[in-house]
């Protein structure tokens, strides 16, 4: 993309900083690479909460993870710039390893022998720069919220970095092995799955479950919790300010989309349930016609033939506010 392409393109971005809009024209493959990227963050987000009032339909309606996606400071905001920091990581991550930016590749660093609890290896094949994507992040997420400077950009800031960190945590060590002995002589340093279960995306849904409700210590300078009984929040923990809403009425300052035509669970006594999903207004049952593959045998060698089987089912929607 040239000069002229990248500067359109990132003029057009909204909610952008001016060191954001800077950063974007300079590196303007970084920018497409996020752009792709966005959509896996988005959707493992949905994922972790697509039985519940607040499915994550914020992100997908407003496509702008560099702005405030929700006004209000609850958890939910929390999970949304710490998900989004993470995704943003992972995804220049992998980028600069497969070679597709010009401003990185694999982790100069992993070079010489290195030895560990399960032995000795020399590092080898191409580890992933996780160093490099994290300091870009830093640099462009952040810049807006240092430019804010208020309670929200604090606590946005210390989410960001909850979400790069949970990047790191979960690098793995994945090894070449020789002979008969199977010992580990070459390896390379990973960074893990995404969004697959048992990854980032649950590690940070469990961080969310577990966020802290704080307010601003008196030098304004960071947090404590609301409850002093409660132990203070570490670097790797949530924090947010405000009290989630119900999410059931529609109302964009608070990042709720309502309730209101969701699929309901009749029989369910969790969140996706029809009482606790429709918010007591009740539901609206149809019937309606589904196919899915059905009596699948597996024939050697090697394929799967099922049948098409046809059925009628009861599909529940949440009534909306009257």
């Amino acid at each position: 993309m040239g000069t002229l392409g990248s500067q359109v393109m990132c003029d057009n971005i909204p909610g952008l900083v001016s060191k954001q809009r800077q950063l974007c024209r300079q590196h303007p493959k970084i920018m497409q690479a996020i752009g792709i990227g966005l959509k896996e963050w988005i959707g493992e987000c949905q994922h972790q909460f697509q039985n519940h009032r607040w499915n994550c339909n914020t992100m997908a309606r407003d496509h702008n993870v560099f702005g405030k996606l929700l006004h209000r400071s609850s958890r939910e905001a929390a999970f949304v710039y710490a998900i989004s920091s993470a995704g943003l990581v992972y995804t220049l991550t992998r980028a600069c390893s497969q070679g597709e930016l010009d401003s990185c590749s694999c982790d100069p660093g992993k070079k010489g022998t290195y030895w560990d609890a399960k032995g000795t290896f020399d590092w080898g094949g191409c580890s992933d720069n996780v160093d490099y994507a994290i300091k870009f992040s830093q640099a462009f997420i952040d810049a807006k919220e240092k430019k804010e400077k208020d309670a929200r950009a604090l606590m946005n800031l210390h989410n960001n970095r909850a979400g790069r960190k949970a990047v790191k945590r979960f690098m793995k060590l994945e090894c070449k092995c020789h002979g008969v002995s199977g010992s580990c002589n070459v390896a390379h340093l990973l960074a893990g799955p995404w969004p697959t279960s048992g990854g980032r995306g649950d590690y940070l849904r469990k961080k969310y479950n577990s966020a802290a409700q704080v307010v601003m210590n008196q030098y304004g300078t960071g947090f404590t919790q609301a409850l002093r009984k409660l132990k203070r929040p570490t670097k790797n923990d949530l924090v947010y300010f405000e009290d989630s809403p119900d999410y059931c009425i529609r109302d964009y300052e608070s990042g709720s989309a309502g309730t209101g035509g969701r699929v309901c669970n009749r029989t369910s006594r969790g969140a996706d349930s029809c009482e606790v999903m429709c918010c007591g207004r009740g539901y609206d049952t149809s019937r309606v016609s589904r196919t899915t593959k059905c009596e699948c045998k597996f024939h050697w060698c090697c394929a799967v033939h099922c049948r098409d089987c046809h059925e009628e089912v009861d599909v529940h929607t949440c009534k909306g506010p009257s």
